[in-house]
């Protein structure tokens, strides 16, 4: 696996359901990507950092902005790597 660094964040992208406009079903290339995941990974934050602690933890679904972060392929899945000042809100956490 990846492990981010510098307040990066790995984001697996929640999957929208296919989306149909009456009986026309709109291919997936033509439709917006989702800007919801799940949190993958986190950067380190060591103790003796003068820097806030990170606000996400793995696990969080969060919502993002639409065009943040960079898209990468790890063992034939997609995932995004982002900053995590453009996470806009955690909509839920995933129970432990």
């Amino acid at each position: 696996m990846i492990k981010p660094i510098n307040r990066n964040v790995l984001i697996k992208r929640v999957e929208e359901e296919e989306k149909k406009k009456g009986s026309i079903i709109i291919p997936p290339t033509a439709q917006e990507k989702s800007i919801e995941g799940e949190v993958i990974a986190v950067a380190d934050v060591r103790d003796n950092d003068e820097v806030e602690p990170m606000q996400v933890k793995i696990g969080d679904i969060v919502l993002f902005q639409q065009y943040s972060g960079r898209e990468i392929e790890i063992d034939n899945k997609k995932y995004l790597i982002m900053k995590e000042e453009d996470i806009l809100a955690i909509i839920s956490r995933k129970e432990e």
